[in-house]
């Protein structure tokens, strides 16, 4: 009888090891190595690798026909169909809808909305046939609850309740669907693989044969996937770049707001973004989600300041709030959330050597309102007001929107899409814009109401003085 061993492998990349290591060698994380019992008898697993392949009929030998090349101007450039899910928020940050033969990735914190979310594009996208959904954690009667409360139209959706691959793959090659669910792939397990269901192995290898699957069959599938505890999604890194589309559902369980995020996207763009309301039947997209973000605004409240970011095409309108207090111990603390505290950090020190500031014994508290997370730089003139007009207790002036990157010599730097950020900000009622005097060239060029003023700075000491 052939002895087990066992072995060890990263998390986040995948390298394995005889033994334990505290930190793992291929990419550098820290306790990601997990063990694993290793089976040395052959299995199925190992004969694919030999040449066979994942689906029961298309077995070859490894002497087989050699697979020959083909030119590029010999492939058709045909354009790519797509499959709109019903949901317009989900169809813009998908560039459209799903796409045929794709592999999509969605990942979330456990309660976000990930199965509601992919149960009711199940029932309001036109697939040409029913959909199957691979229900993997939930018995069929949770499901069907789920599939009531969302009102989904009978027949058109299919249920499977299966965690074994092999039987996932004979009903896709069985039924053909246009779509497949997949809630979740770390409850799939394969019995080739001889590791728990949720490990790297199983994780990697059920999506390899889930991607083979969805390019023959010309079938779409998605994969719902946990996150861990830093947000990322559970499983190898591998599990990222072998799909064709990754979306990250956030949000906080206890808002009504949910954001999807495309941080990959093989047949789109990845900066877009889709806001949705979670309602007792289901998810909303929202029509306005500027309005939406600003509501509840308090006015002429030192340390709230709203600003214009752009995501993907659409520009946003969101509220920043900073509070600062004398630091009660000797290092003054500095958190964020929903923007990059290194970020806070360095606009701090440039408030305090260029607009002579004392905060170096402050704490600093910055908040981006409604769960959105601000990962551009236009963002920063917006982060300095706030900050400056709460050490100063002074609010800024009424209807007055700030724009713009703030340099380390504090001085104020353009930002893209400027005309699209200051249509939204009049539209929204802003009568006052501080923004860099290097974009007054192509702001020149717009027509607005004789009402709204349009304000340039080059430094920080100047807009600040333009703000309050």
């Amino acid at each position: 009888m052939a002895r087990k061993s066992s072995l060890f492998r990263c998390t986040a990349c995948g390298y394995e090891s005889s033994g334990w290591l505290g930190r793992c060698p291929g990419c550098g994380e820290w306790n990601s190595l997990q063990e694993e019992r290793v089976d040395p008898r052959p299995t199925a697993a190992k004969a694919r690798i030999a040449g066979r392949g994942w689906l029961e009929g298309d077995e070859r030998p490894v002497s087989g026909p050699t697979v020959e090349p083909l030119a590029l101007e010999s492939v058709e450039a045909a354009p790519v169909p797509r499959m709109a899910t019903g949901l317009p928020e989900f169809d813009r940050v998908l560039g459209g809808g799903f796409v045929r033969g794709s592999l999509v990735l969605v990942g979330g914190d456990p309660g976000i909305g990930k199965s509601t979310l992919l149960l009711q594009a199940c029932g309001t996208g036109r697939y040409g046939s029913p959909v199957l959904y691979i229900s993997g954690e939930e018995s069929p009667r949770q499901v069907r609850l789920r599939a009531d409360r969302l009102k989904v139209p009978d027949g058109r959706v299919r249920l499977l309740p299966a965690t074994d691959f092999e039987a996932v793959a004979q009903a896709l090659v069985r039924d053909r669907p246009a779509l497949a669910v997949v809630d979740s792939i770390q409850t799939l397990y394969s019995d080739d693989i001889a590791s728990a269901p949720g490990s790297v192995s199983q994780v990697r290898d059920v999506t390899a044969g889930l991607l083979r699957l969805a390019k023959k069959l010309d079938t779409t599938i998605v994969l719902v996937g946990h996150v861990t505890k830093d947000g990322a999604i559970a499983g190898p890194r591998v599990l990222e770049h072998m799909v064709d589309t990754v979306l990250y559902f956030e949000g906080e369980r206890h808002q009504m707001f949910r954001i999807l995020r495309a941080v990959k996207n093989r047949f789109g763009a990845t900066d877009e973004l889709g806001i949705f309301e979670m309602r007792e039947d289901g998810l909303h997209g929202i029509d306005n989600p500027s309005h939406a973000l600003l509501s509840g605004r308090p006015l002429d409240v030192p340390g709230s300041v709203v600003t214009a970011c752009m995501e993907g095409t659409r520009p946003l309108l969101v509220e920043i709030q900073a509070l600062l207090a004398e630091a009660a111990y000797g290092t003054a603390r500095r958190m964020a959330q929903g923007i990059d505290p290194q970020r806070v950090t360095l606009l701090m020190a440039v408030l305090e050597k260029r607009a002579s500031l004392g905060l170096y014994n402050m704490d600093a508290y910055v908040n981006v309102v409604g769960g959105i997370r601000v990962d551009e730089p236009a963002a920063d003139l917006a982060v300095v007001a706030a900050i400056a007009g709460s050490f100063r207790n002074r609010p800024v002036r009424a209807s007055t929107l700030l724009i713009g990157e703030v340099g380390l010599t504090g001085e104020i730097r353009p930002v893209s899409s400027v005309e699209r950020r200051v249509q939204e900000g009049v539209r929204l009622g802003f009568a006052r814009l501080v923004l860099p005097s290097a974009d007054r060239r192509v702001l020149s060029r717009m027509r607005l109401d004789p009402a709204v003023e349009l304000l340039y700075a080059d430094r920080i000491g100047d807009a600040l003085d333009m703000a309050f």
